[in-house]
């Protein structure tokens, strides 16, 4: 004989039957399966079939069957049988199962094979439809990569930097002659002519200057001055490493061929500053003769230092 679909299943099947052990007092018993509700099952209380529903003999959910009333143990019998799980040897069809049958959730992890989930499936508002991050990273935050086709994650702080993250000039604001070894006085953060920097501000002491992180940075030095009587302005930058001996790390000269003139010189240093207690800067401006002005302006960077962090040490 033919058939429309899926041919029918032929096997002989039987209901499953449970008796209980009644226990005096009691109304919950477990069943040895779960059930939806207590239509899934007929229960039989002294031969007598019970009427199923809130409010009426029992009523059934999961493993729990709940009476309406304790029974006696040697007095009462009970049993049920599962009217819902016939048990035969007929497996559902293939493409049998739709969507309407699965529960929410109800696939697991473990039910999904490695890899088995791939671009085609990902909507395109996956990364788009997520809680914006309004602000730089935390070193702790993670990304994905792919290492060699290996999906890994990676701490944003071995990814982070590559750009500068400070930068500023401060300057002399005053003019003043002779030596200066090293320019103790007048300092200040360049504030005018739309004067910008990037990051944390460098923090200066008597003319020393303490650097806000660890890092790299290029330091440069500029004196600007006016003379009657020299011939030569020698300009350093000094570093130390041990906050205590300075040593000369950049030098450089600015000749008159006569009097009564103006000279500007200017030196740099690449400065690795592993630690803020101990590694700082100072400057230096020593000209051959004391009446030497070395000039000053709150308002031009005329004698000062710029300061680039240019990367981690």
């Amino acid at each position: 004989m033919a058939y429309l679909g899926n041919v029918p299943a032929r096997s002989f099947i039987s209901f499953e039957r449970q008796v209980f052990t009644i226990v005096n007092s009691q109304t919950a018993y477990t069943l040895s399966h779960s059930v939806t509700n207590e239509n899934d099952i007929r229960l039989v209380v002294n031969n007598i079939v019970q009427e199923p529903g809130s409010g009426k003999a029992y009523t059934a959910s999961g493993t729990t069957l709940t009476l309406s009333a304790a029974l006696t143990n040697g007095t009462d019998e009970m049993y049920c049988v599962f009217l819902g799980r016939a048990v035969g040897t007929v497996n559902a069809p293939a493409g049998s199962v739709s969507t309407s049958q699965l529960a929410g959730d109800a696939v697991t992890e473990a039910k999904i094979a490695d890899g088995a989930v791939e671009s085609e499936h990902l909507n395109n508002n996956v990364i788009s439809g997520q809680t914006e991050l309004a602000a730089e990273p935390a070193d702790t935050d993670e990304f994905l990569i792919s290492d060699a086709g290996t999906l890994k994650r990676i701490d944003y702080s071995h990814i982070k930097g590559g750009g500068i993250t400070m930068a500023q000039q401060w300057r002399v604001t005053t003019s003043a002659t002779g030596d200066h070894n090293p320019i103790s006085s007048n300092w200040e953060k360049a504030d005018s002519d739309g004067a910008g920097y990037i990051g944390s501000d460098m923090s200066e002491s008597s003319g020393i200057f303490t650097f806000p992180s660890t890092g790299i940075y290029y330091i440069e030095f500029q004196v600007s001055i006016s003379t009657v009587a020299s011939l030569y302005n020698n300009i350093v930058i000094q570093t130390t490493t041990n906050n205590s001996s300075y040593g000369s790390a950049s030098e450089g000269y600015a000749y008159l061929e006569q009097n009564s003139q103006y000279s500007s010189s200017t030196v740099s240093f690449i400065f690795d500053v592993t630690d803020t207690s101990t590694h700082k800067v100072r400057f230096n401006s020593d000209p051959q003769d004391s009446s030497t002005v070395m000039m000053g302006d709150s308002n031009n960077h005329r004698t000062g230092a710029t300061f680039i962090r240019l990367g981690d040490t």
